[in-house]
């Protein structure tokens, strides 16, 4: 069953709670970039929340996710802990992956997060071979990878999609369409008004939805789960979003105006999702501040974690990189257990 679902009040709440929470999140990893405290980049999903949300509103506790180098919004989307996504920000032994992964390299196999990705467009390789094993082994799942309006363009992807859809396999792939692929707009890139007109190419349905409705988002995936349950095969999901930061932390974004970025927040999916709770009488203003301000010391609490727990050790570099462990990994090792690992890849 869902974690969660836009069907009930409760479940719109928790939809409400998760979007506060990777705005709250991703606002304090730039922060703390910005400190120095966060070594290597950080992509901010800040003004997309409503579609990582959306989709997995729409999908059951045990259906898999493929991410992206922006992620940290599919993780927490998807039920991971902000404590150890922030240590792993951090490098920390405690992170999901042990303070290896960082920022663009978060997984939780067992949350069917199969991670993050540092590679433009891997993510859909990712889900459609997740859903092929669903298909061999016939569980009743489905696999869903995330791509951007960039991602697009890459080779690896319409190969995953060519699979997919000529394999009939369960597999979901979301376009997250935010105008710009690093700072070319999306005008540029493709040669598409929609960029799901490219399901086309694969006789499989592709639809365009608003991605700053949350509930947009979630019907297109709802729809596209059922089609892919049914053995109709995969759908491709545009989701039209924008980003309110820079590609990375840092950007300088010459390639857009403030105006630009002001028209998008006037339709923020957060403040327009709460309205529309409130209209319904399933929400109050006073509510709202105090769902915000219990995610504002949830993430505060993570930070503090990240910066307290332990970093991990030099030896751990060598581990949990193959399920059978060769024996010339001992070599690497042990040289870094007695330098503290500043000739760990040196065999000399």
């Amino acid at each position: 069953m869902a974690d969660f679902d836009l069907d009930s009040a409760d479940g719109r709440r928790e939809a409400l709670r998760r979007m506060v929470t990777i705005r709250a999140f991703d606002e304090e990893a730039g922060d703390r970039f910005a400190d120095g405290e966060i070594p290597g980049f950080v992509h901010l999903y800040i003004g997309e929340e409503a579609v990582g949300v959306g989709a997995c509103a729409s999908l059951d506790s045990d259906d898999y996710i493929a991410s992206t180098h922006r992620g940290h919004g599919h993780c927490i989307a998807k039920g991971l802990d902000p404590k150890y996504m922030m240590a792993e920000l951090y490098g920390k032994a405690e992170g999901y992956c042990n303070g290896k992964g960082g920022s663009m390299h978060i997984a939780d196999v067992d949350a069917g997060m199969l991670g993050a990705n540092g590679i433009v467009g891997a993510g859909p390789p990712l889900a459609t071979g997740a859903a092929l094993s669903i298909d061999y082994q016939d569980r009743d799942q489905v696999a869903v990878g995330f791509l951007g309006d960039g991602a697009v363009a890459q080779g690896q992807i319409h190969e995953a999609i060519n699979l997919a859809s000529t394999w009939d396999l369960p597999a979901i792939f979301v376009i997250e369409n935010n105008h710009y692929g690093e700072g070319t707009p999306v005008e540029k890139q493709h040669n598409l008004e929609n960029l799901s007109d490219t399901a086309q190419a694969y006789d499989i349905p592709g639809v365009t939805v608003d991605g700053m409705d949350i509930t947009a988002v979630a019907e297109a995936v709802a729809e596209a789960r059922e089609r892919a349950r049914a053995g109709d095969g995969p759908t491709m999901v545009e989701a039209q979003t924008y980003r309110y930061r820079g590609h990375y932390e840092g950007d300088e974004e010459p390639y857009r105006d403030e105006d630009e970025i002001e028209r998008w927040k006037d339709r923020d999916p957060i403040e327009s999702f709460k309205d529309r709770l409130i209209e319904r009488g399933e929400l109050t203003d006073e509510e709202f501040d105090e769902l915000r301000s219990e995610t504002e010391a949830t993430i505060e609490n993570a930070v503090e974690y990240a910066q307290e727990t332990d970093s991990p050790e030099p030896s751990a570099a060598y581990e949990d990189m193959f399920a059978d462990r060769p024996p010339e990994l001992d070599r690497f090792a042990n040289v870094a257990r007695t330098d503290g690992g500043a000739n760990g890849g040196d065999h000399r």
